[in-house]
């Protein structure tokens, strides 16, 4: 601390490192002021300019926390010895805290999720809006709205979570995912016009899925095991209580679910009304009678 004693004319010692800390501290913000203005001058690009903000607010507290250590510390060794106490003390008071700071790194070395990913963690499912040092938030999607449709509510989320709690991630490597909707005829209907008729619907719903997932699972498959199977659109039978199960399963972007539903409901169920040979079905019952019926007529002349 002698150039500041020198050039401020103060005495070394304890004002000397509040002086030095302060500058630090000053220089910090402003490297931090003009390299994020020099970021927003070369574009406009949202994830960009999200991503740059963290990594020099990150970068600029590492390093201010290195010089802050620096000054208030005469040798490194008796830092250390110092960092050894009170760790043990904090390690005690504060596990929850440094769980989730250990599930912040988990995050950013891991990258079990990014911002943008859909995941889905001890039961509540969303998109990565934020990553912070102690938790993240999600949108949630899902919970009382059908198709996991947004719900409008934010969920922060500790970081700890992470390591209690198994992560879904539905869009991490390959974006799409299988979606399948049953369709219930009759055992009267014509079934297998009816199964003519679904797995066209479906096809028409998202003609360029398949070729889209085939290139994502080809580069997935680059870091996962994953094999590349059959990916157009089928339909499965199977026999329920009341009628024949048409079970139309087809792949869909993550968050397309419901309006690619919709749109294979609408064609469905325009197609089978001019079809006289397919109903839908619903939950029936049938008495089946053997013998011949037995009337008994009272007084009146009526059946009784």
């Amino acid at each position: 601390m002698d150039w500041i004693s020198e050039e401020f004319g103060i005495a070394t010692g304890t004002q000397a490192k509040i002086l030095a800390s302060l500058i630090v501290v000053l220089v910090a913000l402003i490297a931090r002021a003009l390299i994020l203005r020099g970021v927003h001058r070369r574009t406009d690009e949202t994830d960009v300019l999200y991503r740059s903000g963290k990594l020099t607010t990150y970068s600029t507290t590492i390093l201010v926390g290195l010089a802050l250590a620096w000054i208030w510390f005469s040798s490194f060794s008796n830092m250390a010895t110092y960092i050894a106490v009170v760790s043990a003390g904090l390690a005690i008071a504060l596990a929850d805290v440094l769980k989730n700071v250990v599930g912040w790194g988990y995050i950013v070395v891991r990258r079990p999720f990014r911002v943008g990913d859909r995941i889905e963690i001890d039961g509540t499912k969303g998109d990565v809006l934020d990553i912070r040092l102690f938790r993240f938030t999600v949108a949630e999607v899902g919970n009382w709205v059908d198709a996991e449709q947004a719900t409008g509510r934010l969920i922060h989320i500790p970081n700890g979570v992470l390591f209690l709690q198994q992560v879904a991630n539905y869009t991490e490597g390959f974006e799409f995912i299988w979606h399948e909707i049953p369709v219930l005829v009759t055992f009267e209907s014509d079934w297998k016009r009816a199964e003519q008729i679904l797995l066209k619907t479906v096809r028409g719903a998202a003609p360029d899925i398949e070729a889209r997932a085939g290139a994502r699972i080809r580069e997935t498959a680059r870091s996962y095991h994953i094999k590349l199977g059959v990916l157009t659109p089928t339909v499965y039978l199977t026999v329920k209580d009341s009628g024949i199960m048409l079970t139309a399963r087809f792949l869909t972007d993550v968050r397309s679910r419901r309006s690619i539903e919709q749109s294979v409901w609408r064609g469905v169920l325009e197609a089978f009304a001019t079809e006289d040979g397919i109903d839908l079905a619903y939950p029936t019952v049938r008495t089946y009678l053997e013998g011949p019926i037995r009337l008994d007529i009272g007084e009146g002349g009526a059946p009784e």
